[in-house]
């Protein structure tokens, strides 16, 4: 390879070759599936090449290349790097320019290669050094060189290895990796390496026993006793689950692809001729076939890292605790006495987790009380759940401490899905609703998780109000109850409130609860989306809602249990879809309500009065002083619209100018909710809510309300409450005066900008949300309520105000919802236009046509 033609020459024939045996190798995958064989076939594969070109690259005899990390395993990937280690007797410098033309080969004919170069003293260095490279030379093989210096070098790195200081490392490596991912095995997108129940967590038990001298594979750990042949067996069915789905994803991908996106879940489901069932799509039952081997080799890898530690630790027996006739605290985990109680009796399973939960010291159970805990799991039956005893040691559960940690590891476990079969139908059940990221049973313990930290001291920061009421409520694990029933009937089809609230009397039934306790469980069952939806979506300064709302809740240990839930509820969708705007609502909602539960308010004739009233008080006017110039120019409905924060607020800045010659932009942050509130006063025109929208939109603001109010001297009034995007746009001074000028620039502006337009989100895009569009009367003749609920896109918001625009229809208020993304939009429309049925069908469709 003396001149560049021959160079090329030999590059191609050797990138066509590979490529041609890829190809072949793919295609024979996907029509007769075999992961295993696959990826030993692969590996050979580049091992050909690596060998070839080594070979008449001119490395020196001396060296050795090492295939290491999966590809020193022999298993590759389609889309995996091959990492090589070059080694070198010594420091070699002569080598290094036919090193680096070797390197330059291996990318130009179509490997991606992650390469080394090392001498042995120089690995044995870098593997004391970071536990990765370490692991990366575990299974180094040698596949081309000298072979005595590889055999050296493994030797070498094998004497080094401490292998109580490599046990505690790769625990430490899997708790910060899982950690990354929320510690949540099901997630919506889940990486099948690097997730909670991955391939990684497979690899890392290896990776322990071979490195402790313990076996290199599943039946060497059943030879050593870690595990039984069956356990074997299990691990096996499910590894062969992940890693075809991987394969898949690679070839699908073209690249290297890990994660299950949703742009490939429909995409792999075909390609494993998965179908539909009534009420779950194709990719769903794909995900919820991944999901169930995920948690299975989650389980197996606790269990199996807890055998493994104990094994190579050799803990002495140290009695510290005797916490009852069956259970005693061993070296800071709770061990059975007598593993064989969970075989003679499946009780002692419930009787394991409460020695647990009245143990704090205790980090989990001991390897082999976990191990037979797990074995008995599926003796948790009808006889089981009928069983006065155990019903009544589960109710003892939910009323002792580490109840978030108790349920969440007796779900990982698969007992929580034995002994409520309902939550078992659940697992794994996608929810593609564009707001809740995560699957419907890692919702609900993220729900019953939040309910807990609103009842702990510790946590009293976070939400001190609700922590208050938490603490006042009697019996709380009414509430942990309601938690777990609230979303547990998704997926069958019809109304889940419905159907969870008749499973939760069933359960509550079964528990032996009072009356009044089962019928408060089954309440908040049906209700838990009622309060969230009276208070994104209802005027809450109107005390018809309030009313409506105090009618339903009825009492108010109600009304504080079920607004409890909804704050759990809500932060329990997704890190993104709770806010301050959010909270306050919630708060407004329950603070008036309780007051009109109490007696303390009423709607009557005099209610405005009272509005006026609280506003003169907080300007710290009296009766005798005059009002402020602005109500001089505004009729009821302005008091009708506006709180009395509101109102107090645009007293004290729009002042005497109740007339400006240019339009005015007034910006105030509210530090307690999050929010940026805006106060628009100017010459009222055609476009002006659009012009406004389009400029906040523009700034990366997303508007959760507005109000818009014409004065008696034809000036509009516009508020909007605003939440940044970013973090980085928090309430600044800076970031104040930027909405104010360009706000200002957006009004005065001669012509409207275009419209702007952006990709959506990939989930909306592969499971799109089918638009509703309602128009009808309100109470007032004079406006139509427009509903819309649709999949969110950037540049939503002014999109529909310009359809309203175009049809010479005036906004008078708008509540805007973002959840994830999913928009749940409602405005209050003038009527004039909107005079017969013909008029509303054809503004519908146009809407539909619009957000569709």
């Amino acid at each position: 390879m003396t001149d560049a033609l021959t160079r090329l020459a030999y590059v191609k024939s050797i990138r066509d070759w590979l490529g041609i045996e890829r190809q072949s190798l793919a295609t024979s995958y996907l029509s007769c599936p075999q992961p295993d064989r696959y990826l030993r076939t692969h590996a050979g594969l580049v091992d050909n090449v690596i060998c070839q070109i080594a070979t008449d690259i001119g490395l020196p005899d001396s060296s050795a290349l090492l295939a290491v990390g999966g590809y020193g395993r022999g298993y590759l990937f389609p889309s995996s790097d091959v990492d090589v280690l070059v080694l070198l007797p010594d420091s070699n410098t002569e080598a290094n320019q036919t090193i680096e033309a070797f390197v330059s080969l291996l990318w130009d004919v179509g490997l991606e290669p992650g390469i080394s170069v090392r001498t042995v003293n120089e690995c044995v260095i870098e593997a004391k050094k970071d536990v990765t490279v370490d692991t990366s030379m575990l299974e180094a093989r040698c596949i081309w060189g000298d072979t005595a210096l590889s055999a050296e070098c493994i030797g070498a790195l094998n004497g080094a290895r401490n292998i109580t200081a490599y046990l505690a490392a790769k625990r430490d490596e899997q708790h910060r990796r899982h950690a990354r991912h929320n510690d949540v095995a099901l997630n919506l997108e889940p990486n099948i390496k690097e997730s909670p129940g991955g391939l990684r967590d497979l690899q890392t038990v290896l990776w322990i026993s071979r490195a402790s001298g313990l076996g290199n594979d599943w039946l060497s750990l059943a030879g050593n006793d870690l595990i039984t042949i069956e356990e074997a067996k299990l691990v096996t069915k499910h590894r062969r689950v992940l890693i075809d789905l991987r394969i898949r994803l690679h070839l699908l991908a073209g690249r290297r692809e890990d994660r299950l996106v949703f742009d490939h879940q429909t995409a792999l489901a075909e390609q494993l001729n998965l179908k539909p069932t009534l009420n779950k799509r194709a990719s769903e039952v794909l995900m919820q076939r991944y999901y169930l081997s995920a948690k299975i080799i989650w389980q197996l890898n606790s269990i199996l890292l807890a055998n493994l530690s104990e094994r190579i630790n050799a803990p002495k027996r140290d009695v510290v605790k005797k916490i009852d006739d069956d259970f005693e605290c061993v070296n800071g985990n709770v061990a059975a006495i007598d593993v064989g109680i969970f075989r003679r009796d499946p009780s002692a399973i419930f009787r394991a987790f409460l020695a647990l939960q009245k143990t704090p010291a205790a980090e989990f159970f001991a390897a082999d009380t976990l191990r037979a805990l797990w074995r008995e799991v599926p003796r948790i039956g009808a006889i089981f759940r009928k069983d006065p005893a155990n019903n009544q040691l589960f109710l003892t559960i939910l009323k002792s401490e580490r109840l978030s940690f108790t349920l969440r590891r007796m779900s990982r476990y698969g007992i929580l899905g034995r002994y409520l079969p309902a939550f078992g139908r659940i697992v794994g059940q996608m929810q593609h609703d564009l707001f809740h990221v995560y699957t419907v049973d890692e919702h609900i313990l993220m729900v019953l998780r939040n309910m807990r930290r609103l009842v702990l001291p510790r946590f009293e920061h976070e939400f001190p109000f609700c922590h208050a009421l938490a603490c006042e409520f009697d019996d709380v694990h009414l509430l942990y109850l309601a938690c777990l029933f609230h979303d547990i009937a998704k997926g069958r089809g019809g109304d889940h409130s419905a159907l969870g609230m008749n499973d939760a009397r069933r359960f509550c039934k079964q528990l032996n609860l009072p009356a009044a306790d089962a019928a408060l469980v089954a309440w908040l069952v049906e209700m838990h989306l009622v309060m969230s939806a009276t208070a994104q979506k209802q005027d809450l300064t109107d005390p018809e809602i309030i009313a409506d709302f105090a009618k339903r809740v009825v009492t108010e240990r109600r009304l504080i249990a079920l607004y409890l839930l909804t704050v759990a509820d809500i932060r329990g969708t997704s890190p993104h879809v709770w806010n301050g705007w959010k909270a306050k609502l919630l708060e407004e909602l329950f603070r008036a309500t309780r007051r009109l539960l109490r007696g303390d308010s009423a709607i009557n004739e005099h209610w405005l009065d009272y509005k006026r009233r609280d506003t003169l008080a907080k300007l710290g006017s009296t009766s005798n002083k005059r009002p402020p110039p602005i109500w001089s120019v505004v009729d009821e409905r302005y008091f009708q619209r506006f709180d009395t924060d509101d109102l107090t607020w645009h007293a004290q800045v729009i002042g005497d100018d109740i007339a400006p010659s240019a339009p005015r932009v007034l910006v105030k942050a509210d530090q307690s909710s999050e929010l940026i509130e805006v106060l628009v006063m100017a010459p009222d025109r055609t476009g002006l809510f659009a012009r406004i929208t389009q400029a906040l939109e523009r700034l990366q603001f997303d508007i959760v309300s507005a109000r818009v109010y014409t004065t008696k001297n034809a000036f509009a009034l516009d508020t909007f409450l605003v939440v940044p995007k970013s973090k980085h746009q928090r309430e600044s001074a800076a970031t104040l005066t930027k909405i104010e000028r360009e706000l200002t620039g957006a009004i005065t502006a001669t012509a409207l900008p275009s419209a702007t337009t952006a990709r959506i989100n990939r989930q909306a895009k592969h499971f799109p949300l089918k638009a509703d569009v309602t128009i009808r009367p309100v109470r007032d003749n004079d406006y139509h309520e427009l509903c819309i609920t649709c999949t969110d896109r950037p540049g939503l918001l002014s999109a529909i105000a310009r359809v309203l625009l175009e049809a010479g229809i005036n906004v008078h208020d708008a509540r805007i919802t973002t959840l994830g993304s999913r928009a749940e939009d409602i405005f209050i429309i003038e009527s004039k236009t909107l005079k017969n049925s013909a008029a509303v069908a054809a503004l519908t469709a146009q809407i539909e046509a619009l957000v569709g």
